[in-house]
C-alpha cells in the first residue's frame, strides 16, 4: 500500500516531472550542462544548506516526540558537520573557496524556496514542514539514482561526484528515512488537510525546478562559458 509521498508525487505528477526531468538535470546526466551553471548552482546550495539546517533546528521545535526530535537533530548534525563541508570540498575543486561561498548573496529562486520551507514550518506543523522538504530531500535521491546510469556513459564527466554522491548508499538511506518518516506523519489524514498537502507539495515542485533555470539562466548570460 503507497504512502503520503506516493500519493503526494502522483497528485502533483506534473510538477514534479518539471522538477526532476528538468533541462539542468537532463544537461548534468549527458554530460551537457555549461560550468557556469553547475558552479553557480553550487554557491546557491551551499547557501540553501544553510537555510536547511535552520529547517531542521525547527522540526526539533515542532516535534512532538522523542523520536522526532532525534530525527531532527540527526538531521541537522548531518549538514553542520558533514554536508556543509562535503559542499566546500566539491565546490574547491570547481574553483570555488569558501570565502566564495560565504560571501554570495542569495538568489531570489533560493529565497523563494527556502522561506517556503521555513514559512511552512512556522505556520504548520512539522508535517508540514517535512512536506515542503520532501522534493529536496527525496527528489535529489531519486533524481541521482534515475541519471546515474547516463551519467556512468561519460568517463570524466565533470558532475560525476555529485551524481555519485546523491546517487549513493549512504544519501540513499537518508531519502528513505525520510519518506519513511514522511508517510508515518501523514498516515490517515482527512480529505481537506490531504488537499493542502498536495498544494504544498505541488508548490515546492515548482521552486525547486525554479532553481535549476535559475543556474541555466545565469550561466546563460556568461557568453565565454561552454
Amino acid at each position: 500500500m503507497s504512502g503520503l509521498f506516493d500519493h503526494l508525487k502522483a497528485a502533483a505528477l506534473a510538477n514534479w516531472t518539471a522538477y526532476t526531468s528538468h533541462d539542468f538535470v537532463q544537461r548534468l546526466a549527458g554530460n551537457r550542462l555549461p560550468e557556469a551553471a553547475f558552479r553557480f548552482y553550487l554557491v546557491q546550495d551551499y547557501l540553501f544548506l544553510i537555510q536547511f539546517a535552520r529547517a531542521q533546528a525547527l522540526a526539533a521545535y515542532k516535534s512532538r516526540t522523542l523520536r522526532e526530535m532525534r530525527a531532527a537533530k540527526d538531521g541537522l548534525v548531518a549538514i553542520l558537520d558533514v554536508e556543509l563541508d562535503l559542499h566546500v570540498r566539491l565546490s574547491a575543486r570547481w574553483g570555488l573557496s569558501p570565502d566564495d561561498l560565504e560571501s554570495a548573496s542569495e538568489h531570489a529562486a533560493t529565497v523563494a524556496y527556502t522561506r517556503l520551507v521555513l514559512d511552512a514550518g512556522m505556520a504548520g506543523d512539522l508535517l508540514d514542514l517535512r512536506v515542503a522538504l520532501a522534493p529536496c530531500v527525496i527528489g535529489y535521491g531519486e533524481i541521482a539514482r534515475a541519471i546515474a546510469p547516463e551519467a556512468g556513459r561519460h568517463p570524466g564527466h565533470p558532475q560525476g561526484d555529485w551524481v555519485a554522491e546523491y546517487a549513493g548508499e549512504a544519501y540513499q538511506d537518508v531519502a528513505r528515512a525520510a519518506r519513511e518518516e514522511l508517510d508515518r506523519l501523514g498516515h490517515d489524514l482527512p480529505p481537506r488537510r490531504l488537499a493542502e498537502l498536495e498544494r504544498l507539495f505541488a508548490k515546492a515542485c515548482d521552486l525547486e525546478a525554479a532553481f535549476w533555470q535559475m543556474a541555466l539562466d545565469e550561466s546563460a548570460r556568461q557568453p565565454f562559458d561552454r
